[in-house]
């Protein structure tokens, strides 16, 4: 049986653009592949007139549904599986694939799930703290110049998912957590972590890496999210009933 990605599910995410242009551009790239959620986070320039110049009367329908948020965090929120696009490469950049192979995985994925393809701004691209939030990220392979124009970008993400296809098997995909659900869970977790002085208290979002990338292999689910949510609520109550049983014992000896 052959299966393609459920398009209708794939928000492509434009993490504060510079230029509307580009915007425009990315939109109409979307149009020609199929996709229709386009998503835009805190944009430098939103010119309206801009936009639409660019992306032509065609694609009109995407860039009158643009979803436009304050912050990255709010943006992902709903969204079960996150994808970063990026140029720079570096050790907390360990885990890249290509281009294929991510959509590919998504074409099971994007059965009960919702997707977001994240793209940095023009200049820098994503910074660290943004790919944290990915659970997988994507490098597009150049010929020595690694620095291609957004909409440019866009277009190969967004043929490369509406190709991809030709499972043979069908294979039940559950719906994953999504992002508001893990980042409480991470939240949690780091709590946990410094609380036992298992992570350093001075930089735990960087100790807590680690965690986010073997969460994001596993691919969590909404439940399994619970039940490490419940694990650590349970550690912490505990910690709080041995800390206060220590000082009630110590009470009770000052008492004889």
């Amino acid at each position: 049986m052959t299966e393609r990605i459920l398009l209708e599910n794939i928000s492509i995410i434009l993490h504060m653009p510079r230029y509307p242009e580009n915007i425009g551009a990315a939109a109409r790239a979307m149009r020609n592949m199929g996709l229709n959620r386009l998503v835009v986070v805190k944009p430098e320039n939103y010119d309206i007139e801009k936009i639409l110049k660019m992306a032509t009367h065609v694609a009109s329908d995407v860039v009158n549904s643009i979803e436009i948020f304050d912050s990255l965090e709010e943006a992902v929120s709903t969204l079960n599986y996150l994808i970063g696009c990026t140029a720079r490469l570096g050790k907390q950049r360990q885990v890249i694939k290509k281009p294929s192979a991510v959509a590919e995985e998504l074409v099971q994925i994007s059965k009960n799930n919702r997707v977001g393809v994240i793209f940095g701004p023009e200049d820098r691209g994503l910074a660290n703290e943004d790919t944290r939030l990915c659970d997988a990220l994507v490098n597009i392979p150049t010929a020595g110049f690694s620095s291609l124009n957004l909409a440019q970008a866009v277009m190969v993400m967004c043929y490369e998912m509406f190709i991809a296809g030709q499972k043979k098997h069908v294979q039940f995909n559950p719906r994953l957590a999504n992002r508001y659900e893990l980042e409480g869970m991470y939240e949690q977790i780091k709590d946990i972590l410094v609380k036992i002085s298992f992570i350093n208290s001075g930089n735990p979002d960087y100790w807590l890496n680690n965690f986010r990338k073997f969460f994001s292999r596993v691919g969590l689910l909404a439940k399994e999210v619970s039940i490490i949510r419940g694990l650590c609520r349970q550690i912490n109550w505990y910690g709080e009933k041995r800390y206060n049983d220590g000082l009630d014992n110590k009470k009770d000896h000052k008492d004889l």
